[in-house]
C-alpha cells in the first residue's frame, strides 16, 4: 500500500511538472503577422492621352435670308474673304417680280389718297355752304384716312420686296477663310440653309484662331483640374504645341455621354492645319518624388500622419522590428494616400496599423503587397508619349 501511495504522488508530480510547463509555453505570444507593401519612390505624375480635331475657334455659317435657286458661287473651299465678299448669289428672277408687283400697289394706292384727298375737300366746301351733310362729310374724312393708310402699308411692302431681292446676293459678314460649300450653282435652298462655312480670322488677320476638340468621358473631367496640356499631330509627330482648356460643353452628348472640351492653341503655325488629327496629352502632378501607399497604411495618433515601418532583425530569420516613420501628405485619392518621407524599398504596414506599437516585433506576411507604381501612363489611354 505504501509502495502504491508512492507511485501515485510520483505521477501527480510529473503531471503537475508537465502541466506548469504548458502554462509556461502558452504565455509567451507568437509575433503578430502583419500585411506589408514594398515602397517605391515614384514621379508625383499621371498622364492621359486623348484624340481629336484641330478646328477653328469661330466659324460662322452663311445662308441666304430668303429661299429660291442658286445662280452662282463665288468661293470654294480655302478661300480668303473679307467682309462685304460676295459668296453666292439667287436667281432674281422671282424677287424682281415681287417688287415690280409692289411697286405698282403703291401706284395705285397714292392714286386712291389723291382722289379721296379731292372728294373730302370737296364735301368740306358744301358742307360749309349747307349743300352737304355732316354724315357725308364723315364718310369722306374715313375714306382719306383709309387710303393714307393703305398707302403706308404698300410703301413697307415695297421696302420689304427691295430688301428681299437685296438678299439674293450671300455677302461674308466676317473676315475669314472657307472651310465649307453646301451648295452648288443650281440648287435649290430654303432660307436660313447654309450655303458656305466661313472660320473667323484671329488676332494676326492671316489665320484663323486653331484649336483642338476631344471627347471626354465625364468620370475623367477631373484631369483638366491642375494639368499641364500639350498637343502632338499625327501629321507633325516630332513637333509639340502648349495648349489650354478654353471651352468645356455645359451637356454631354445624348450618344456617347462624354464632353466635348476645347484647346486653345496660341502658338499654332501653319504647320497646324484645319481638320488635322491631333493628341491632347494631360500631365497631371506636382513633379516631385512620392510614394503611393494604401489609405489603410497611413494614420495620425495625435502626433502628425506616419507609418508603421518594419525593420528586418539580423540575427533572427524572418522577423522584424516596428518603427514609426512620419510621412508628409500630398493628397488622398480614392483608395490611395500619395505621401512624401518613406525610404526606397522599405517594407510598410499596408493594414491594422492602430493595433500596433513602435518597437513590436512582428512577422512580415510572405504574400506581401507588390509595389505601387502609379504615376506612368495609365491603361486605357491613346495617343503618342509627350515629347519636349
Amino acid at each position: 500500500m505504501v509502495r502504491r501511495a508512492l507511485l501515485i504522488s510520483a505521477a501527480l508530480a510529473v503531471s503537475l511538472a508537465a502541466a506548469g510547463c504548458q502554462r509556461e509555453t502558452a504565455e509567451v505570444p507568437p509575433d503578430p503577422v502583419v500585411r506589408v507593401v514594398r515602397a517605391a519612390q515614384i514621379p508625383d505624375a499621371s498622364v492621359r492621352s486623348y484624340t481629336g480635331v484641330v478646328r477653328p475657334r469661330t466659324e460662322v455659317a452663311q445662308a441666304f435670308r430668303v429661299g429660291g435657286r442658286v445662280a452662282e458661287r463665288l468661293v470654294d473651299i480655302g478661300a480668303t474673304v473679307r467682309a462685304g465678299t460676295v459668296l453666292a448669289k439667287l436667281d432674281p428672277t422671282d424677287l424682281n417680280l415681287n417688287v415690280e408687283s409692289a411697286e405698282a400697289e403703291l401706284a395705285a394706292a397714292r392714286s386712291a389718297l389723291a382722289q379721296a384727298g379731292v372728294e373730302s375737300q370737296r364735301i368740306a366746301a358744301l358742307l360749309k355752304g349747307g349743300h352737304a351733310s355732316q354724315a357725308a362729310f364723315d364718310t369722306r374724312t374715313v375714306a382719306l384716312d383709309e387710303a393714307k393708310a393703305r398707302v403706308e402699308r404698300d410703301e413697307r411692302a415695297l421696302d420689304l420686296a427691295r430688301n428681299q431681292l437685296g438678299y439674293a446676293v450671300l455677302t461674308s459678314n466676317v473676315d475669314g477663310v472657307v472651310t465649307a460649300v453646301s451648295a452648288e450653282a443650281g440648287q435649290v435652298v430654303q432660307a436660313g440653309q447654309e450655303i458656305v462655312r466661313v472660320a473667323r480670322l484671329g488676332g494676326d488677320d492671316r489665320e484663323p484662331q486653331k484649336e483642338v476638340q476631344v471627347a471626354i468621358p465625364e468620370s475623367r473631367l477631373g484631369d483638366l483640374k491642375d494639368s499641364g496640356a500639350v498637343v502632338t499631330l499625327w501629321a507633325e509627330g516630332d513637333r509639340t504645341y502648349r495648349a489650354s482648356v478654353r471651352e468645356i460643353a455645359p451637356q454631354a452628348d445624348a450618344a456617347t455621354r462624354t464632353y466635348a472640351v476645347r484647346f486653345a492653341l496660341p502658338a499654332a503655325d501653319d504647320a497646324v492645319r484645319l481638320g488635322m488629327t491631333a493628341t491632347v496629352t494631360l500631365t497631371r502632378g506636382t513633379g516631385q518624388t512620392v510614394t503611393r501607399l494604401p489609405l489603410a497604411a497611413v494614420f495620425n495618433a495625435g502626433d502628425g500622419p506616419g507609418v508603421f515601418v518594419v525593420e528586418p532583425d539580423e540575427k533572427t530569420d524572418g522577423r522584424g522590428t516596428l518603427r514609426f516613420q512620419p510621412v508628409g501628405i500630398v493628397r488622398y485619392e480614392t483608395t490611395d494616400a500619395v505621401v512624401t518621407g518613406v525610404p526606397a524599398n522599405a517594407w510598410v504596414v499596408s493594414m491594422g496599423v492602430r493595433r500596433l506599437q513602435p518597437g513590436e516585433k512582428v512577422r512580415p506576411d510572405e504574400r506581401a503587397e507588390p509595389a505601387r507604381q502609379s504615376g506612368l501612363a495609365e491603361p486605357g489611354t491613346a495617343g503618342p508619349a509627350v515629347r519636349s
